[in-house]
C-alpha cells in the first residue's frame, strides 16, 4: 500500500511515499519558500536528488510539482495518482476528541479549524495541506495524525490547571501536549533498542529539540507528563517562543506598556526563545557566535541547556527514576553542544557523557552515555513521516 505522508507548513511541505507494511520509502522530499518568487523543491528517490528552482504561489501549486515528479517519465515512482492509496497527514492539535488516527471528513475539518486558535502557527497550515490533497488525491482515503494524540493517556494530575473547575469542564483548558508523533516514535526505537541491550527501558525521558521543543516522561510506553501545554510555547526554551514565562510578564505588558494581547502573542510565539535572546534563527550561528565570546549567545545556550536540565530534574522524580534519556529532532540529534552542556553535572542521576561518542555519532541510534553511567544517554533520529504512515496503515488495515 503506497501512503503518502504530507507534513504542511505555512511556507514549505515535507512528504513521503512510503510503501506499507513494508515501511520502505520510495520517494522523499521538500517544497520550501511557497509565495516567494522564486521557490525550492527537492525530491530524493533512492541514492538519487534532484532540486528545482521555479515559481510555487501556494500550497496547490506545491503539492501538484510534487506529482509530477512521483510521476516523471524518468525518476517517477508511481503511473498514475491512482496509485496512492492514502494520504497521512501531520495535525499539531486535536484537542481532547482525537487519541488516534482518523479518516478526514468535514466534521473533522471543522474541528481542526476550530483548534487552529490553540496552534496558531500549524493547524491552519495544517489543514490546507488536506483541502488541497483532497483535490488532487480524490481516490486516496485522507488520514489525520494528531501530535497531541501520545498524550491522551496522561493522567488527570498532570494534564489538569490549577484554576477554576469551571473553565475545564465548560471550555476543555487543560494540558494537551505537542510533538506526540515524535515522542511516540522515539520511545518505541529507545524501548526496543534497550531491550537488546539488556538494559532496562521503563522509564525514558525523551527530548524534541528543534524550532519547537519538548520534554516528555514516559513509563512503559506510556506518557506521564509532558512540558508543552494548552499551546504549543511554554515549557522549554524555542527557536522563537519564549517557552515557560510568569504569567505577571504578560499582564504587565500589557496594562502598563501599552501592548494589545495580540502584540503580546506575536512577541511570546515569534520574537522571543533562542532569536529574542541573540537576534539569530539557527542555532548553528548561535554556537559560532559563543565559540567568538558572543556574551548574548554564550547566555541564551546557558539558558537552553539550564531549562532543558530542571525538567529532567523534576522528570526523574515523576517517574522514580530514569533508564535513559533520549535527545531527537534538528538541534537534539545535531547540536553535540547542546547535549553535552545537558548532560554536565548530572552525575547524581547517574547521567554521565562519553564526550567522544557524542562527538562521533553512529548512524541510527547512537549510545552516547559512559560505560560506568546508570542512565543511558541515547540519540534517536525522529521520524514522524514513517510513524504517520504506520499509523495509517494501522488504520486502514483494522
Amino acid at each position: 500500500m503506497n501512503i503518502l505522508v504530507i507534513n504542511s507548513g505555512s511556507s514549505s511541505i515535507k512528504y513521503q511515499l512510503i510503501d506499507m507494511p513494508s515501511e520502505i520509502v520510495k520517494a522523499s522530499g521538500l517544497i520550501e519558500r511557497i509565495g516567494e518568487s522564486i521557490s525550492k523543491i527537492t525530491y530524493k528517490k533512492s541514492e538519487e536528488k534532484i532540486t528545482a528552482e521555479l515559481p510555487i504561489e501556494n500550497h496547490e501549486k506545491g503539492l501538484s510539482e510534487m506529482n509530477r515528479f512521483l510521476m516523471h517519465a524518468e525518476f517517477g515512482v508511481i503511473n498514475n495518482i491512482n496509485e496512492i492509496h492514502a494520504v497521512g497527514h501531520r495535525v499539531v492539535h486535536g484537542g481532547k476528541d482525537f487519541s488516534g488516527t482518523v479518516e478526514i471528513t468535514d466534521e473533522i475539518k471543522e474541528k481542526i479549524k476550530s483548534l487552529s486558535v490553540l496552534a496558531p502557527l500549524h493547524n491552519p497550515n495544517n489543514l490546507i495541506g488536506i483541502e488541497v490533497a483532497e483535490k488532487i488525491f480524490p481516490k486516496a482515503k485522507q488520514l489525520g495524525v494528531f501530535d497531541t494524540a501520545f498524550f491522551q493517556e496522561m493522567p488527570e494530575k498532570a494534564f489538569r490547571y490549577a484554576i477554576p473547575n469551571s473553565f475545564f469542564v465548560e471550555h476543555d483548558i487543560r494540558v494537551y501536549g505537542f510533538h506526540g508523533t515524535s515522542h511516540k516514535f522515539v520511545c518505541e526505537q529507545a524501548i526496543s533498542f534497550l531491550s537488546e541491550h539488556k538494559w532496562p527501558s521503563r522509564k525514558l525521558i525523551t527530548i524534541h529539540l528543534g524550532n519547537g521543543c519538548s520534554i516528555t516522561a514516559i513509563k512503559d510506553g506510556i506518557a506521564l507528563d509532558h512540558s508543552l501545554g494548552f499551546g504549543p510555547s511554554n515549557g522549554l526554551i524555542m527557536g522563537t517562543r519564549s517557552g515557560d514565562i510568569d504569567q505577571s510578564v504578560i499582564f504587565y505588558l500589557i496594562d502598563q506598556l501599552g501592548y494589545s494581547p495580540q502584540e503580546v502573542n506575536n512577541v511570546i510565539q515569534k520574537q522571543s526563545g533562542m532569536f529574542g535572546l541573540t537576534g539569530y534563527y539557527d542555532l548553528r550561528d548561535i554556537q559560532e557566535k559563543a565559540k567568538s565570546g558572543d556574551k548574548h549567545c554564550q547566555l541564551a545556550l546557558d539558558m537552553n541547556a539550564y531549562r532543558i536540565k530542571k525538567f529532567i530534574g523534576a522528570y526523574a522524580s515523576v517517574l522514580n527514576g530514569v533508564d535513559a534519556i533520549v535527545f531527537t529532532a534538528g538541534i537534539g540529534e545535531n547540536s553535540s553542544i547542546i547535549r553535552q552542556m545537558v548532560c554536565q553535572e548530572m552525575q547524581y542521576l547517574g547521567i554521565k557523557l562519553n564526550t567522544a561518542k557524542n562527538e562521533n555519532l553512529q548512524n541510527g541510534i547512537s549510545d552516547i552515555s559512559s560505560d560506568d553511567a546508570k542512565v543511558k544517554i541515547l540519540v534517536i533520529p525522529t521520524n514522524e513521516e514513517l510513524e504517520i504512515a504506520k499509523q495509517s496503515y494501522g488504520l486502514l488495515s483494522e
